[in-house]
């Protein structure tokens, strides 16, 4: 019990920082959708999202596994400075590399992209890679170092700036033009986009993280250890196929979107612009996901020598699954009220939604099984298991975008989700066995669905939100309810809640 209430407290400070960050984030999407309502600024949006998706899959590259690897051979208990300096030198050779290789093809790969008048903005993107590239061994160490008060800072300090320069450069500064007219800003301005702001504003945010972490750098010596490298790039090397094929599964959809939906290109990225902007509306269960895998992380290896780890990641297993159906219901039997965090030009994806989060718990799922192949130093496996998921993801995109469009990324995002979940399974059983209760985690996931076909009926049957509103209410009280009556045992054992559940009566088993 007491591993789980440090795994639960560190979680409330990254599951914190990452609400404070994504939610604060997310404050920029009505602002966005509100503001670029119009072609054009939709067309913006739409390549911003396919700049970004561009981001993260290369970010991938660039880590190459190194965080993950800093917290498996940290937890040996070597020569801590060593491997600082090591992993930190390492990232920031391969940095300086790839991002001059990047640099120089920029002009081709804006031509790519649809972009050929701004191939400064590949500039931009590469640079932002890179500040966050250097900003991961900092961050882990904080992470292993058990400081997420830090961690929360630096993470909510660099996105409040990208939200404050996103508002100045979209939606402030356009009608107050006169105050700079005539400047170096000003013509700047004139010859960017919406697209390039946002990039800017995200580089912005990317550089203060990386300044904000330099007592974590500043210590850093040139020095670099052979065989400990070689050691970590071994254990690591499988987490490029693993992070290529995750991000295949979480944002290549949007690349090809734009390639591969007949009606023109402004359609095209207008409709990217539209599935992103509600691909975010799933927010609010991906910040319970992205809380758990910052703290996760190293609590499994730290846990993995201990006898009763099994049934410590068991009980781990059941709460988060709780906690993703409550999120996954908390949205979806909520969309009335969500639709209005994005412009009317954006609702006409809305029905993604649903599906999406669906994908999201069994991405969260997966994400809690995956400890079994780290822990048990069998990351091809985790590599076989993610390249399916990619290849899921290309197959279903490729051949149903050109008829179904956004919809085919929405289902092929929960195909290969669903599949990497279901096969982690049984593999980790074979290899790393943990008593799961899968009567209990199925029921859960059960009734999670059957909350939301209930709600779903009742939207058939009347138009009045109000109604909509009240059935939400019900049906959420009573997973709450379902949740109290199974688990009541678990919960009065609780710090802080259980004293409440205990007054409400005895125990269970007294």
């Amino acid at each position: 019990m007491a591993s789980l209430k440090k795994l639960a407290g560190q979680t409330v400070w990254y599951g914190l920082s990452s609400i404070a960050a994504k939610l604060l984030f997310q404050l920029m999407t009505p602002i966005i959708t509100y503001t670029l309502n119009k072609p054009a600024g939709m067309l913006d949006y739409g390549n911003f999202s396919i700049l970004m998706s561009g981001v993260s899959f290369l970010n991938v590259v660039y880590t190459y596994g190194m965080e993950t690897a800093y917290f498996r051979f940290s937890s040996n208990g070597g020569d801590q400075k060593s491997l600082f300096q090591t992993a930190f030198t390492s990232l920031l050779v391969s940095t300086f590399l790839l991002s001059t290789i990047l640099i120089l093809l920029r002009v081709p790969i804006a031509n790519y992209e649809e972009m050929s008048n701004h191939p400064e903005y590949i500039t931009w993107c590469v640079l932002i890679i890179a500040f966050d590239t250097l900003s991961a061994i900092p961050y882990a160490r904080l992470r292993q170092e058990e400081r997420p008060r830090k961690y929360a800072f630096t993470r909510v300090a660099g996105i409040v700036v990208n939200i404050v320069i996103t508002i100045f450069l979209i939606a402030y500064y356009p009608t107050h033009k006169s105050v700079l007219a005539g400047t170096a800003f000003a013509g700047w301005y004139a010859r960017n986009n919406n697209a390039g702001f946002m990039v800017v504003a995200t580089l912005a945010g990317s550089i203060l993280t990386f300044l904000l972490l330099a007592k974590e750098w500043m210590a850093y010596r040139f020095r670099f250890d052979a065989a400990l490298w070689k050691k970590i790039f071994i254990y690591s090397s499988p987490m490029i196929i693993i992070g290529l094929g995750g991000m295949v599964n979480e944002t290549f959809d949007r690349q090809m979107l734009g390639k591969l939906l007949p009606g023109g290109e402004a359609l095209a990225k207008a409709t990217v612009g539209i599935y992103s902007s509600n691909y975010k509306i799933a927010i609010f269960i991906t910040l319970f996901i992205t809380a758990f895998r910052m703290s996760a992380e190293p609590f499994f290896f730290s846990q993995a020598s201990d006898k009763n780890a099994p049934q410590t990641y068991a009980k781990v297993m059941k709460w988060f699954i709780i906690v993703l159906c409550f999120a996954f219901l908390f949205t979806a039997l909520y969309i009335d009220i969500w639709q209005y965090f994005e412009g009317a030009s954006y609702r006409s994806g809305l029905g993604v939604v649903p599906i999406l989060l669906a994908a999201n718990v069994c991405l969260g799922i997966y994400y809690n099984l995956s400890a079994w192949y780290k822990i048990t130093n069998n990351m091809r496996f985790g590599m076989l298991i993610t390249l399916i998921g990619a290849a899921i993801t290309l197959v279903v995109n490729f051949a149903f975008i050109p008829k179904f469009g956004m919809y085919a990324c929405a289902w092929a995002t929960l195909a290969a989700y669903f599949s990497m979940m279901v096969i982690s399974y049984f593999m980790g059983q074979k290899y790393f066995p943990v008593p799961y209760n899968m009567k209990k985690l199925l029921a859960y996931l059960g009734v999670m669905l059957l909350l939301f076909f209930a709600q779903r009926l009742v939207v058939y049957l009347t138009p009045n939100v109000v109604v909509h509103l009240l059935s939400a209410s019900v049906l959420m009280l009573l997973f709450l309810r379902l949740v109290f009556e199974a688990e009541k045992a678990e919960i009065s054992k609780m710090p802080f809640i259980g004293k409440f559940v205990r007054g409400v009566g005895p125990a269970p088993g007294k």
